[in-house]
């Protein structure tokens, strides 16, 4: 069960970037890009985490999850603050 969910949280990262993408080609709206770049993050993130948890469970992946989580976070806030449109 907890495989599923991972997945549909990964699949639903991956709409949201490919939806933020297509919608920043129409308007080039700069937070609508840093958006998409953190949900693209997000969804390398749940893809780490189904690795981590399901494929590889005798590898410890949390370090890198915690770091690229980070990063998306950075990204977000980077676009809300600084981003002008």
């Amino acid at each position: 069960m907890a495989a599923l969910i991972y997945l549909l949280c990964a699949l639903a990262c991956a709409i949201c970037f490919v939806m933020l993408w297509k919608a920043f080609m129409r308007s080039r709206y700069r937070i609508l890009f840093w958006s998409a770049l953190s949900f693209g993050g997000m969804t390398l993130n749940n893809a780490l985490l189904v690795a981590d948890r399901i494929a590889l469970p005798a590898v410890d992946l949390s370090v890198p999850r915690l770091v690229l989580a980070l990063v998306c976070l950075l990204l977000l806030v980077f676009g809300l603050v600084w981003g002008e449109d």
